[in-house]
């Protein structure tokens, strides 16, 4: 084996591979090269912007290299008789065979030399003669002439002779310095060794800078050396050897375009130079490692001459189109056709006038015919004759023609149908063409000529050979067509489209994503199970390598690919991800393919293509590096969006949003219009007009218009709906839509063909036929048709034949002919016959063209008419819009985001990798960021869901706090529940808890339906003792004590145990523990864990959260409001109101106990956690409660409500919050004093005994401001009602007393009419139940009795007697403001007294007789007070009067009732006493008055009855010297005034004077006449006269008659 095949072997994976460099360096190592060989410094120099300095003489080095040259000349056997001129540096020949053969002329050689093209094409006969001998020289030369030297020796030796005088090389003429060098390249007598040291002689000038910008004629030089090595000819020898030629001339050539005179190439060389380095990488019969070195050095030339490009634009003034019209004259005057093995590699239709530019690349086998290789085999350029300087050729530089050519033969390789090319050569070009891509993509799209060669061949090209199973191929084409979008995109709308269509049909998977355990699917719905396109009918089938379907009916693209391999997946992922990577390129497919009505949903696919397919189970029909391919690609497009946030962009330049936003909604109604068309077009229809897509369904027109513009509607469904014949109207206004004015039948009837699916019923083929001949017809008859009829059956005889000619099933022997075709139509032309070359021409484009019908075809015929379809609606599509702004991003992300956190969620559940958790939590904050900033709440809701599905805190059921255990250890307490273990041990929910309200946390305003799984969250947390107090300072407010959980089942105090406990003390206790059936202590990693989520809870920062909630705005809070209130159980029962007495029994009996029944509810934390913070919420200021007050009010109301069904501690805390919300909300309408306080008052007493705490701090806060509610409440019977049941109880009434002081004296008072008995009768009960004092009196009697000559100790104060003297005192001061009641309620006198001053003087007489002294000496003094009162009596009225009847003489009856005395034997009597002074001050206080009165008798006599009875009581008290001094003072104050005196002196008081006189004398006989001794004897005389005279009376009545 040669070292040059040891070489392919062993290098062609490198090269392969594409590590172009290595393999050059290989290659360098593997052929032997000296360290400091040209073709080494051309690896590197080249390659290099700065210039090798020589260290050497420039002269003497070329000298030295023409020696080089010439010595090895000299060594072949066919120059071995050179003569000594050679070595010397002279010439064997005559001076003028020299100027004639051995050398170009120069400036120096003046105006006599001979004219000609450098090209040869013009040159004299002899010169050509000189010429042929350069190229095949012998021992003769022609005509007998003989030479000593042949021309190639003589040019060293000239040039050597004309350096002799040289000083500074680079003022040398060029052309002159390089001529003998190139004689040696293009002669084919030379061998390859001595072409390769001329090569390397000139790479040596280029190199050490002897050939620089500034040498002379250097265009020249340069076009020179192009032809030269472009034509180069050697005779063959070894292998290696020769390709060791052809590699230096692909560095030479790379180093020319490079180098300093790289721009002064014209097109044509530019052009030969590629042909060279192209034929080269096509020769198959060339070594693999000179194929790829030929690969990278047409890799680094079209870097170069693409890179110009972009330098031309900006010359030619950067105007579009500038460099297009500069060189529109000079795009034909080059060409490119490379070969291989002597055929063209181009298509066959690119050569123009059937000519080539140049012949092939050809070496053969055998060394040809003279046994030399040849570079190409066209005319030579004769290096022997070049005009002088000043008559030199004016060569453009290369420019856009050369450009063109280049890309127009590279795109040409790729032709998917050319057999002659081979996948090598494809994957080769394709290289090239990625390079000239990535260096010059926009400029290309900039420019027409080069764009239609993108838009048209090379995008056509691509399409195909992505459906090709070599992966090679297909990496190559998928790159290509990347870096193509990437850089040329927005010249290639609707190219794009079908591209990406294409992939995402191919990579979409349509399985369900697999079920794993633990994680829920709800958290990945959002990702689709197909993309948008739709399906293909079931009887059509198709494959990854079948072509593409037309670009208007997406139904049919893209269900194709489903078999393609695995490695072809990660290749089509890897292209899609690297297209994600353009930041601004999912904002693009949003706005011109997601806003566009015909357009498909290409941004909504990709993400969900991504989303599907980074999934892990996708691993199973691609490979498993296409999961993270596609979530890193899905994660950079959030990243990108989210780096946007803060961009500020120019929206003049963008399209209107609203506009867009538009037409998504226009888009989606059309979608599901032409889907129910589809199905039915009645249905269809109908939905269209409803939803105003069709304006007018009655018009034709408008619904034709609409149906043919769509792109949506299928082909097949269109054709039979205008061809039935209900349809007449429509199919005519279908065909008035068309112009077939100038158009022959055929052309006519493709154009109506291939807008809809012809039926395959005759009769509404007929029908459609009918009106197109009609309406071809309609204008003017065309020319060669006599009438409708005859186009009537022409184009059923066209439509025959098409098919004929074109169906796969007619053999093609037995297609018609177009003399058959005649045939069949002769006399239906009205009655004659069509004419021939009209028939002709017909035939012979249905042969040539088929017509394609929709829907028919799925094959290269179908793909070009499609094809053809695309191009021509690329200018109706118009450009593709560059979007490197934001104004999108919100209706992009709120398109995409369902999938995108779909699988940030199954990614976060399923992964293991700390950089996933990364990337995935950062991707998690992204979005989060985004929905925020763009307000997509329901964005946010959803990262909200299900990162709190993954914390597992948001369960629905209730934890489980049975076995809580609280662990006590110093200061600290930890509560372990099963929810804290199972927390504490799962990372990943406590990862996701961590992020869920990281994310939370300032954004509060945006969660709307994600505070229902917060809630949750907090409800399972508090009821576990893991959640910190809300709003700390709002609950201090509030005024009520933190919200009681459950006890823990066990409390331990690690504290006290000993550190050195161990394992028998944990097992001993735990021993003990079941043997109490109580629960096992927490084990220290239980502990742990719940450690871990105290840590983890305490890291969220979620007194954050609640700080942030109370400055969010109104309308954000109805969010988290509805929530809370959606956590609460619904209400079970109608409400039923029940009317209760407005005040109860004034005595109501105390029952024993209250225990709940079995069947109460049990008490629900979490249930008054929702209530409190409802409230809390609601209450933060007036604009919170105008809005979200009512909602909360109903929900305490519904509690209140079922009391019943409730636990007390709910329904206590219920009623306080109600209660508050009506003290900040009482001037709302949604709540009323009246109906809370007849809700509370309906409680049960046990209800209410447990509740009374909470109810009367509320009733605190309500009244304890002045305004319209504390007049409101304390004007409610219900309120009075609820006090009356609530004083008695025991914790309850000192509240209940503050409460009522607070209503009767605060200021302003709020006693009125309404209230005021019901204050009276409270007041009065309190007083009563002051009775208690009375024990304790009686004690301290005894004691101090026991005691006589000891000092008794004064009783201690006893709440429940201070409170009976305080209400004593109230019931008094109630007096004063009687006046003022009376007033103002218009009653009369009577019912004024009865309804104001009677409660009071019945309340303080009843306490009269209470058993406690103080009180009842407190309520003696209170009713003396009142009774004396000058707002009391009055003249104008006597209803006062009843203070005896009612007040004073009930008083002293009750008093002389036994066991009234009994209560309290030692204060009794002095309170009788008390009470009859009373009476006696009264009676005298107001004697004036009652004298007026007619009832002062009965009255008075009344009095003396009562004073009677008094005295006679017989209890041995101070009565009987207390009754007779009262009445002796009354006695003399009424004679004084004249009342009381005998009747004598005044006989209208004769009656009283008697009456006084008998009743005194019945019980005081002796104090008539202490008062009145004079009118004592007197009227002792008076009555004994008065009873002799009686007596007498009597006896005379009694004497008998006569």
């Amino acid at each position: 084996m040669s070292n040059g095949e040891a070489s392919r072997i062993h290098y062609s994976s490198v090269l392969d591979c594409g590590e172009h460099k290595v393999g050059l360096e290989e290659y360098i190592a593997q052929a032997d090269l000296a360290p400091h060989d040209p073709l080494v410094d051309m690896a590197h120099t080249f390659r290099k912007s700065s210039t090798v300095s020589v260290a050497v003489d420039p002269v003497a080095l070329i000298t030295t290299e023409c020696i080089t040259v010439t010595s090895a000349m000299r060594k072949h056997a066919r120059w071995a008789h050179s003569s000594v001129s050679t070595i010397l540096g002279g010439s064997g020949g005559s001076v003028n065979d020299r100027l004639e053969t051995s050398r170009p002329s120069t400036p120096r050689d003046g105006a006599t030399s001979r004219g000609g093209d450098w090209n040869g094409h013009s040159l004299p006969a002899d010169i050509r003669i000189e010429a042929r001998l350069a190229n095949r020289w012998g021992m003769r030369g022609k005509k007998g002439r003989s030479i000593q030297d042949n021309p190639l020796m003589a040019a060293f030796a000239q040039l050597r002779s004309d350096l002799n005088g040289c000083k500074d090389i680079r003022e040398f003429d060029t052309p002159s310095l390089l001529h003998p060098f190139l004689q040696v390249i293009r002669s084919s007598s030379t061998s390859a060794p001595m072409t390769s040291l001329a090569l390397v002689a000139i790479t040596k000038f280029f190199a050490y800078n002897l050939v620089s910008r500034d040498s002379p004629r250097l265009s020249l030089a340069m076009q020179l050396l192009s032809a030269a090595i472009t034509h180069c000819r050697f005779e063959a020898s070894d292998s290696a050897a020769d390709e060791i030629v052809l590699l230096r001339i692909l560095k030479l050539m790379e180093g020319m375009l490079s180098g300093p005179g790289g721009d002064t190439l014209g097109d044509e060389s530019v052009c030969q130079i590629m042909e060279t380095g192209l034929s080269m990488c096509c020769q198959i019969r060339l070594s693999e490692l000179l194929r790829r070195s030929a690969e990278m050095s047409m890799v680094s030339m079209c870097q170069i001459i693409f890179e110009r490009l972009k330098h031309l634009e900006i010359e030619a003034g950067g105007a579009l189109g500038a460099l297009e019209e500069i060189t529109k004259d000079d795009m034909d005057t080059v060409k490119m056709d490379p070969s291989v093995n002597g055929n063209n590699v181009t298509s066959p239709q690119r050569i123009v006038n059937g000519k080539r530019s140049s012949a092939s690349f050809e070496t053969p086998q055998d060394g040809g015919e003279d046994g030399s290789v040849e570079v190409v085999d066209s005319s030579a350029v004769d290096l022997s004759q070049v005009q002088n300087k000043d008559d030199s050729i004016d060569v453009k530089p290369y420019s856009l023609p050369s450009i063109r050519e280049l890309f127009r033969v590279l795109v040409d390789l790729l032709e998917p149908q050319d057999r002659q090319h081979t996948d090598g050569m494809r994957v080769m070009a394709l290289k090239i063409i990625d390079v000239a891509l990535e260096v010059a993509g926009p400029s290309i799209a900039n420019h027409p000529s080069l764009a239609m060669l993108a838009k048209d061949d090379l995008c056509r090209h691509l399409f195909q050979l992505v459906r090709s199973e070599n992966m090679s191929l297909l990496n190559e084409a998928l790159r290509v067509a990347g870096t193509l979008l990437a850089t040329c995109r927005s010249a290639l709308k609707l190219q794009q489209e079908l591209f990406l269509s294409y992939l995402i049909a191919c990579l979409h998977p349509r399985v369900e994503i697999p079920q794993q355990s633990g994680i829920d699917p709800a958290l990945y719905e959002g990702v689709p199970r197909a993309p948008k396109l739709v399906k293909p009918p079931p009887s059509q089938t198709s494959s990854g390598r079948s072509t593409p379907v037309p670009v208007k009916d997406r139904q049919k693209l893209g269900m194709e690919g489903g078999i393609r391999k695995p490695d072809a997946r990660e290749a089509m992922v890897e292209s899609i991800g690297a297209l994600a990577r353009i930041p601004s390129f999912l904002v693009e497919l949003f706005v011109n393919y997601d806003c566009e009505v015909d357009r498909t949903d290409l941004c909504e696919d990709v993400v969900g293509l991504l989303s599907r397919n980074a999934f892990p189970d996708s691993a199973s029909w691609s490979t498993t590096n296409v999961p993270p391919l596609c979530l890193d690609a899905l994660l950079n497009y959030v990243q990108f969006i989210a780096q946007r946030l803060d961009q500020v962009s120019d929206t003049d330049s963008y399209p209107n949003r609203e506009k867009l936003r538009e037409q998504r909604a226009r888009k989606k109604i059309i979608i599901q219009g032409a889907t129910k068309f589809n199905e039915s077009p009645k249905a269809g229809i109908a939905y269209l007009a409803a939803r105003g897509i069709i304006e007018k369904p009655e018009d034709p027109h408008s619904v034709i218009k609409f149906l043919k513009g769509t792109t949506r509607i299928s082909k097949k469904i269109l054709g039979e709906y205008i061809s039935k014949k209900d349809n007449e109207h429509i199919l005519e206004a279908f065909l008035d839509l068309f112009n077939f004015a100038g158009k022959r039948v055929d052309e006519a009837l493709r154009e109506l063909l291939e807008s809809f699916r012809l039926p395959g019923e005759s009769a509404l083929i007929e029908r459609i036929l009918t009106v197109f001949s009609e309406k071809y017809c309609a204008n003017s008859t065309p020319e060669g048709v006599a009438d409708k009829d005859a186009v009537y059956i022409l184009t059923y005889a066209i439509i025959m034949l098409n098919t004929d000619q074109h169906s796969p099933k007619v053999k093609s022997q037995n297609r018609m002919s177009y003399d058959q075709f005649a045939k069949n139509l002769r006399g239906v032309n009205g009655k004659g016959d069509f004419a021939p070359e009209y028939l002709q021409e017909i035939y012979d484009s249905i042969k040539t063209n088929e017509i394609i019908l929709p829907d028919e075809h799925d094959n290269k015929q179908a793909f070009d008419y499609a094809w053809k379809e695309l191009l021509l609606n690329t200018e109706s599509g118009g450009e593709l819009v560059i979007c490197e702004t934001n104004l999108f991003d919100a209706d992009m992300f709120g398109a995409t985001w369902k999938p995108v956190i779909a699988t940030l969620s199954y990614v976060f559940m399923s992964a293991s990798d700390d950089a996933v958790f990364s990337r995935v939590v950062a991707g998690f904050d992204q979005c989060a960021r985004i929905a925020a900033a763009y307000g997509l709440e329901e964005a946010f809701d959803h990262i909200i869901f299900c990162l709190s599905s993954i914390s597992t805190l948001a369960s629905d059921a209730p934890p489980n706090t049975s076995l809580n255990t609280e662990v006590q250890a110093s200061d600290k307490r930890v509560m372990v529940s099963e929810l804290a273990v199972r927390f504490g041990r799962d990372y990943k929910a406590q990862l996701a808890t961590f992020v869920l309200f990281g994310l939370v946390t300032g954004n509060e305003a945006v969660i709307r339906e994600g505070w229902g799984y917060i809630v949750r969250m907090w409800l399972n947390l508090f009821l576990n003792s893991l959640l910190p107090p809300f709003f700390p300072q709002s609950q201090a407010a509030l005024g009520i004590t933190p919200i009681p959980l459950h006890n823990p089942s066990q409390v331990i105090d690690r504290g006290e145990r000993s550190s050195e406990s161990g394992l028998f003390q944990a097992f001993t206790s735990y021993l003990s523990s079941y043997a109490a059936d109580d629960p096992p202590e927490p084990s220290a990693e239980e502990l742990d864990s719940t450690l871990c989520t105290v840590d983890c809870i305490n890291a969220c920062s979620i007194d954050d959260v609640f700080s942030n909630i109370m400055h969010m705005p109104p309308n954000a809070l109805q969010s988290l409001l509805s929530a809370l209130l959606a956590q609460l159980p619904e209400e079970p029962s109608p409400v039923v109101i029940v009317v209760k007495p407005a005040l109860p029994a004034q005595n109501p009996v105390k029952s024993n106990g209250h225990k709940v029944s079995s069947n109460s509810a049990g008490y629900d934390p979490a249930l008054v956690y929702v209530l409190e913070l409802a409230t809390i919420i609601a209450m933060r200021d007036q604009e919170t409660i105008r809005i979200l007050g009512k909602d909360v009010v109903e929900a305490l109301h519904n509690m209140i409500r079922n009391a019943t069904s409730s636990h007390p501690i709910g329904v206590s805390r219920a009623v306080f919050y109600l209660l508050n919300l009506l003290c900040v909300s009482h001037e709302q309408s949604f709540i009323r004093a009246p109906v809370i306080l007849h809700s509370i008052s309906s409680f049960k007493q046990a209800t209410l005994e447990k509740s009374a705490l909470p109810i009367l701090s509320g009733f605190r806060r309500c009244t304890g401001a002045s305004g319209p509610l504390r007049k409101e409440i304390s004007n409610s019977p219900d309120f009075w009602s609820i006090l009356q049941s609530l004083h008695q109880v025991q914790d309850a009434s000192g509240t209940v007393f503050e409460l009522l002081e607070d209503v009767t004296v605060g200021r302003p008072s709020a006693i009125s009419a309404d209230n005021y008995e019901s204050v009276i009768a409270l007041l009065n009960d309190f007083a009563t139940a002051g009775s208690v004092g009375a024990v304790q009196e009686q004690k301290m009697d005894k004691t101090a009795r026991r005691l006589k000559s000891g000092k008794t100790t004064k009783p201690q104060g006893n709440e429940v007697v201070a409170r009976g003297i305080k209400a004593v005192g109230i019931v008094y001061e109630l007096t004063s403001g009687v006046p003022g009641l009376i007033q103002q309620s218009h009653l009369d006198r009577n019912e004024a007294w009865i309804a104001y001053w009677s409660p009071i003087f019945r309340a303080l007489a009843t306490q009269c007789v209470n058993p406690c002294r103080e009180i009842r000496h407190q309520a003696f003094s209170s009713l003396q007070r009142s009774l004396l009162s000058p707002e009391l009596a009055s003249t104008d009225h006597q209803e006062w009067t009843a203070i005896f009847g009612e007040v004073l003489f009930p008083l002293i009856i009750r008093l002389l009732k036994p066991e009234v005395y009994q209560s309290d034997p030692i204060g009794m009597s002095e309170t009788r006493v008390q009470a009859a002074t009373l009476l006696c001050r009264i009676f005298l206080n107001y004697l004036v008055l009652l004298s007026e009165w007619e009832g002062m008798l009965d009255l008075w006599l009344r009095i003396l009855d009562i004073m009677d009875r008094l005295m006679n009581s017989g209890q041995g008290d101070n009565l009987e010297e207390a009754v007779p001094e009262s009445l002796k003072n009354i006695l003399l104050v009424m004679a004084d005034g004249g009342y009381l005196v005998p009747p004598d002196r005044r006989a209208e008081n004769n009656r009283i004077w008697e009456e006084t006189w008998k009743r005194l004398d019945r019980f005081l006989p002796n104090l008539f006449a202490e008062v009145f001794p004079e009118r004592a004897q007197t009227q002792h005389a008076d009555v004994t006269r008065q009873q002799d005279q009686e007596e007498a009376k009597e006896e005379t009545s009694t004497q008998p008659s006569g």
